[in-house]
Formats: structure tokens, C-alpha cells, sequence
């Protein structure tokens, strides 16, 4: 915008020069006769254009280069001084080691903007990045080719969900190289984050996947699962609802709200009524 800004003020310098000084030039032009004051004028008329014209053509590239602040520089205002260092040096030592660092910056963002205690941001960070050495070596293991930044940090989030290293490697063993298995990793862990047990949902996503699901089939099987009394209480830690259908309600199953208790039990539960009560006059 700001760039949008310069280039039209650039353009409309340059015409407004011109303008003012056409007259002149022609006339002079024409006539043959030109004085030495006004070939000076002349010459800085072509220096101001070419120098707003320079100006025109790279004020964009300079606004274009004009970086989004640093998340490092983020986490040093939002932490502690000793806090900031050790999680900053935790995240570099994860970018060394290729593993998916820009994940762990946003996690210890994330938390700081929720007011998180800075030491849990930094045992998190940690934690996170230890998962993710796990997932690596279980998707490589399972799958023999190198995982992405999002299976592992997929992997990572399935882990902290309770899929242990195993069924990480058995989803990469059983799932084509050419598929990527971020959405289904994301989607095990939601559905254990819900209340399935971590081998039931990876079975459920397996039979999915072997029936050729797509990323979006997937996705809606955790806002329609019925996992238990946990059912539609959780949602996987840093992934909006939107990623995977929390938007929708599940359809209902079951007896409707409104129906009353089922047959052969007593609308009161059991218990026995109490006298006086049923027939008390309405207040006024």
C-alpha cells in the first residue's frame, strides 16, 4: 500500500514538472534560441525527472524488503531475558537438527499470548521438541523416505495425545510414500483427544485411508465421532476448529433432547413423591 502510494506520487511529480516547464521547452525548442539559462533549466528538469523516476521504479523493492518482524525478537520482549535465551537456544538447536523450529516459535508465542507461566512455555517447548525427534524417526522408520515439517509436526501433536511411536509407524508403513500424512496424523490425535483409544483411531483412520479418503473426508470424522463421554469436548492443542469441522454439530444420536425417560422408569427416577407438593395452589 505504501509502495502503491510513493509510485503514484512519483508519477504525478514527474507530470507535474513537466507541465509546468512544457511551454517553455517548446518554445525554445522551435524558436532555435536558447540561452545558457535556460539550457541550465532544462538540465535540472531531466535530473528532477530521472531522479523521481529512479524513485518511482524502487520504491517498491524497497517496501518489499521490509521484513515481518522476527518471532525471535517476538519471544525476547514477550519472556524473560533467561527464559527467552534458553527457549531461543532450544529452538536453534531444533533448526539445526531440520527439524520443524518455526512450530515451536509460534507454540511459545502462542502460550505467552494466553499468559502462560514462562517456565511451563519453556518446559512445553522442550517437551514439544523431543516429540518431534520421536515422530521423525517413526515416520522414517515406518515409511524409509524423509518426513516433511508438517508430518512431523503432526506426529509430534499425536504424540502428545497419547499415539505412541508404534502406531506412528505403522500409519507411515501402511500409507503410499506419495501421501502426505499430516491431516491423518492431525486427525488420530484429535480423535484420541476426544476420548478414542490411540489404537481404535488409528484403525479408524486406516480404514479410511484404504478406502481413498481425502484430506477433507478425514477431517470431518472428528466433528461427527462419538468417542465416549469425551466426545465433542476436545479439539487438538493449536489447530482451529475449522480444520477439522468443529463448526458443523454432530449429528444427534440417540434419544432426542426432549424425549422423556425411557420405558419402565419413572419420571420422578424412583423416587417416591412428595406429599402435599403435587396439587399446591399456583402463587399469586
Amino acid at each position: 500500500m505504501n509502495a502503491m502510494v510513493v509510485t503514484c506520487g512519483g508519477f504525478r511529480a514527474v507530470y507535474q514538472v513537466a507541465a509546468k516547464y512544457r511551454p517553455a521547452l517548446m518554445t525554445n525548442t522551435h524558436s532555435g534560441h536558447s540561452s545558457l539559462r535556460e539550457i541550465g533549466l532544462i538540465r535540472n528538469v531531466r535530473r528532477i525527472a530521472l531522479q523521481l523516476m529512479a524513485l518511482v521504479v524502487l520504491a517498491p523493492c524497497a517496501f518489499a524488503q521490509v521484513p515481518a518482524k522476527d518471532p525471535s525478537a517476538r519471544l525476547r520482549e514477550v519472556l524473560p531475558p533467561d527464559v527467552a535465551a534458553r527457549v531461543l537456544a532450544r529452538i536453534a538447536d531444533a533448526r539445526a537438527r531440520q527439524l520443524p523450529a518455526e512450530a515451536l516459535e509460534n507454540r511459545a508465542l502462542k502460550f505467552a499470548a494466553k499468559g502462560v507461566e514462562p517456565r511451563n512455555i519453556e518446559r512445553s517447548v522442550n517437551e514439544q521438541a523431543q516429540r518431534m525427534e520421536s515422530a521423525r524417526t517413526a515416520l522414517e522408520s515406518g515409511r524409509g523416505s524423509k518426513a516433511t515439517g508438517d508430518e512431523i509436526d503432526a506426529g509430534a501433536e499425536a504424540m502428545r495425545k497419547g499415539v505412541d511411536g508404534a502406531s506412528v509407524s505403522l500409519l507411515a508403513k501402511s500409507v503410499p510414500q506419495n501421501r502426505s500424512l499430516a491431516v491423518p496424523l492431525f486427525v488420530i490425535g484429535s480423535l484420541t483427544d476426544r476420548g478414542l483409544p490411540a489404537d481404535q483411531a488409528l484403525q479408524r483412520v486406516l480404514a479410511r485411508l484404504k478406502a481413498r479418503a481425502s484430506d477433507a473426508d478425514l477431517e470431518s470424522m472428528s466433528s461427527g465421532a462419538s468417542a465416549g463421554g469425551n466426545a465433542g469436548q476436545g479439539r487438538p492443542d493449536g489447530v482451529s476448529g475449522r480444520d477439522f469441522g468443529q463448526s458443523h454439530r454432530p449429528a444427534n444420536t440417540g434419544r432426542p433432547a426432549t424425549a422423556g425417560p425411557p420405558s419402565g422408569v419413572p419420571g420422578n427416577a424412583g423416587k417416591k413423591p412428595n406429599p402435599g407438593q403435587g396439587h399446591r395452589p399456583p402463587k399469586n
